[in-house]
């Protein structure tokens, strides 16, 4: 049967920080997503987001382009031609295509999170700072309502590192704290290895520790993974792992925890594949969203949410991301008191693909 032909429009935005995010990859000031729209011919559209990190995503901006530059051409969207190296490309158009066929406008995901029914509970971010910034910014995030806190670790000195993480502590001894290292204890530090950095977290009381070693030392995260006193969770380490590999992946290292962000592995369907290969081995997961719009954020957040709708005891998410930027998508997406929640459905505007529609330095394409 002939797929129905579809109009395929699109717009790349520089989307800018309300301020410098500091990362492992250094600062930044903006980041490029594309924002994609597919109509029928009755006129039912649907949306989806290309979100790129700089230095980490594996997308190439003019692959993404010429992918769908040749989409448009052909007005039919095949998941299966889209190559492996476009995991962020593949999440855009995949939900976009749910969108499309799904009842509710900008609900690929439909259910009772996207119809203001139901809430997630989420991490609150510590973002990269001095020792002074990151308690600050843990006030912050406790006087609004987090119980769940998460924090990057590896910038500083580890000495340094323990005493900023028992500061709070001592501020809020109940909260729930992860931490990330993205791969920072891989680098020497005289004093510490990376076990023993790992014992003194555990004298903290945190919950985990995403990707303490690079992912390329599967070696050395499976003897951490064997050895350590606190949880480990692979983030990183997932990313480009073929399917027929990820089994494999998991029972070589043996993880406590996954953390899944669908932009970096390829949609929604790729991340439930790595959720069924994790939960066949007793290891728990949670969904992090990664710098995307409140587009790409919605998207995510609804399919997240039907795990619980699916009868999984969610842990919470890494989701909430969407305030950060000044020319956002508006969207009926809310944070409070650490839950993630939606005012309904029929509060969401088309975005414009045109220059006025979010900014007017961006790249059309339409």
């Amino acid at each position: 049967m002939k797929k129905a032909e579809l109009d395929v429009h699109w717009v790349c935005f520089e989307m800018r920080f309300k301020k410098p995010a500091q990362t492992s990859r250094g600062a930044l000031l903006s980041k490029p997503s594309w924002l994609i729209r597919v109509r029928d011919a009755e006129g039912r559209t649907g949306w989806g987001e290309c979100s790129l990190i700089p230095g980490l995503s594996r997308d190439d901006s003019s692959a993404i382009e010429f992918q769908l530059q040749r989409i448009r051409r052909h007005r039919t969207i095949t998941l299966d031609l889209i190559p492996k190296e476009l995991p962020a490309l593949h999440f855009a158009l995949e939900t976009a295509i749910a969108d499309l066929h799904s009842k509710d406008d900008f609900a690929p995901t439909p259910g009772s999170f996207s119809r203001g029914l139901s809430r997630i509970e989420i991490n609150g971010l510590i973002w990269m700072d001095s020792p002074e910034g990151l308690i600050a910014q843990a006030e912050s995030l406790l006087k609004s309502g987090f119980s769940t806190l998460k924090a990057k670790v590896g910038a500083l000195p580890f000495d340094q590192e323990i005493e900023w993480i028992q500061a709070i502590r001592e501020l809020a001894p109940g909260v729930v704290f992860r931490v990330d290292a993205n791969g920072a204890f891989s680098k020497p530090e005289k004093g510490w290895t990376p076990l023993q950095k790992l014992e003194a977290l555990a004298k903290l009381d945190l919950h985990s520790i995403e990707q303490p070693l690079i992912p390329d030392d599967r070696t050395g995260l499976a003897n951490l993974c064997a050895s350590s006193p606190l949880p480990i969770a692979l983030d990183e380490s997932l990313i480009g792992v073929p399917r027929a590999e990820r089994g494999a992946l998991l029972d070589a290292v043996g993880p406590a925890f996954l953390v899944l962000k669908p932009s970096l592995l390829g949609g929604l369907s790729a991340s439930q594949e790595w959720i069924e290969e994790a939960e066949k081995r007793g290891i728990q997961w949670w969904v992090t969203s990664a710098l995307e719009t409140n587009l790409g954020l919605n998207a995510i957040a609804q399919w997240t949410a039907n795990g619980v709708q699916s009868g999984h005891a969610l842990l919470p998410q890494g989701l909430g991301t969407g305030g950060l930027f000044v020319n956002n998508v508006p969207s009926p997406l809310r944070v409070s008191e650490g839950y993630l929640s939606a005012d309904g459905p029929h509060q969401w505007q088309e975005p414009e693909l045109r220059p006025e529609g979010l900014d007017r330095n961006v790249r059309i394409r339409s």
